[in-house]
């Protein structure tokens, strides 16, 4: 069984997960569960980023205690990953993990005796809602930041621990051109190559306890705590044991020993991001691995913006969210799913509204697969009295080759076209009709049919688990449903 490792960012959990979180958690899991359907032993990393002033403000504004604040967002965060269909053996860490803060601190420690932090005062401009700072060039005309239009940036004026990230652009595009599929889709792969092309500047990795306190204690100083994006960054090699322990070589958990170099160094580490998430993953991060003598991730796929209906992105900063467990409590956990795998583009913004998720919902499902699904059961229960032998068949090529490019739309798009064309042979075959005029030949018919729609609900599995079961069970218990698998909305 080879490794294979996959986790998504760490939101915050200052505000409860929207819908652009639904979507790459959904991706991520779906990506999860193929790759363990064809053998890969899996491990999928999630969690949340509990550090930084975003989190601390909102904590103040709700007069509680920060750990209080955020022990409270984690439990939210677990129970919208249920509510989303997460695989339940997926692996969480939290940045107040002590096996994180511990991680962070050991590898500030090696690269800052590798020679690549050091202090400085500096003044610059910071967007609360990014948690980084912002060049003039980087602010609309207005001195917004774009993804955060009407929140004050905040002026910061100190003196702080530096990373040496302009030293690492050559290397990194060294890295680049000998990893030539490193970033997906292309054109943002082209847009990191610029970005670091242009110039990279040293940035601050720390922020001094009297103005911010909620953070990891910077080793060696008691006045600075970590920057949040240097801090959090680290929980994907953390989450694997790396560094629990005061030494690297020596005295680690073999457990903690084994999973990183299983899953990391001898595996696929990839990474799930959204597009405003894409230089932190695609380089910072990959600079940051450098420093430390860690091996980079092997690759990064990045997801475009859910947009509203302005096509603004959605954000819990501006207040422009809807809220997916609204949508998975007036539908279900599948609806909600199959909307954001197959209806949102594989790599660009796509809009998100009630109106056209209730059309996608009631043309591909109710009317769709769950209409399918009901015919052939109905026949299948009336007519048919021995057991079909099933089995669970091979993904086709086809599929496997969009999933492989992460391609997840058209993968989808696959799977529908095979539930058209089964729906399109019932409408010429007319197996209720045949069966009546020659049984044996009607029987065979609506055999036939059943198998698809069981290799279809094979194809389902790791998109929609939940309607794949059902659709099994009712197939073995050969029952037609007793309520619609998708109830058409009006």
């Amino acid at each position: 069984m080879k490794p294979f490792y996959i986790t998504t960012t760490l939101p915050y959990v200052n505000a409860p997960l929207h819908m652009g979180h639904a979507l790459e958690f959904i991706r991520a899991d779906t990506i999860a569960r193929y790759k363990k359907s064809i053998g890969f032993d899996v491990f999928f990393n999630t969690g949340t980023d509990e550090h930084g002033i975003k989190i601390y403000e909102k904590a103040r504004e709700a007069g509680l205690n920060v750990q209080d604040f955020v022990d409270s967002g984690f439990e939210t965060f677990k129970k919208q990953l249920e509510i989303f269909g997460i695989s339940s053996d997926a692996h969480f860490i939290r940045t107040t993990d002590k096996k994180h803060e511990m991680g962070a601190q050991e590898f500030w420690k090696i690269v800052y005796n590798n020679g690549y932090i050091y202090k400085k005062n500096y003044e610059a401009k910071y967007c609360v809602g990014c948690e980084s700072e912002k060049t003039d060039s980087e602010l609309n005309d207005d001195g917004f930041c774009p993804d955060h239009l009407g929140v004050e940036l905040q002026k910061i004026e100190e003196e702080n621990y530096f990373f040496k990230y302009s030293e690492f652009g050559e290397k990194l595009l060294e890295f680049y051109e000998k990893n030539s599929s490193f970033i997906i889709p292309d054109f943002r792969f082209n847009e990191i190559k610029n970005f670091v092309s242009s110039g990279l500047q040293d940035f601050s990795i720390s922020r001094k306890v009297e103005k911010m306190p909620w953070g990891i204690p910077v080793p060696g100083d008691d006045t600075q705590v970590m920057y949040v994006w240097f801090d959090a960054l680290t929980n994907y090699i953390n989450t694997l044991g790396w560094g629990s322990t005061s030494s690297l070589d020596k005295g680690r958990t073999e457990e903690g020993l084994g999973l990183f170099e299983k899953y990391w160094v001898n595996g696929t580490p990839t990474q799930y991001c959204g597009k405003d998430n894409t230089r932190f993953q695609g380089a910072m991060w990959q600079a940051m691995l450098m420093a430390a003598s860690v091996p980079n991730s092997y690759q990064i796929v990045v997801n475009g913006f859910i947009t509203g209906d302005a096509g603004i992105k959605m954000s819990k900063t501006l207040g422009n969210v809807v809220d997916p467990r609204t949508i998975v409590e007036d539908y279900n956990t599948d609806a909600l799913r199959y909307f954001l795998l197959r209806e949102i583009s594989n790599f660009e913004d796509s809009p998100f509204t009630i109106e056209r998720f209730k059309d996608a919902y009631n043309s591909g499902l109710a009317n769709g697969l769950g209409n399918l699904t009901s015919r052939i059961l109905t026949l299948s229960e009336k007519y048919l009295d021995d057991h079909i032998e099933l089995s669970e068949n091979l993904i086709s090529q086809e599929l496997s080759d969009y999933l492989g490019k992460f391609e997840i739309k058209h993968a989808m798009d696959f799977i529908w076209d095979k539930i058209q064309d089964l729906d399109k042979k019932i409408q010429e075959s007319e197996p209720f009709k045949v069966v009546k005029v020659d049984e044996q030949k009607g029987k065979e018919l609506i055999s036939e049919m059943v198998l698809e729609l069981y290799n279809i609900s094979e194809m389902l599995k790791s998109f929609l688990p939940e309607t794949s079961q059902k659709i099994q069970e009712l197939i073995k218990q050969n029952k037609k449903p007793e309520h619609p698998l998708f109830l058409r909305k009006e």
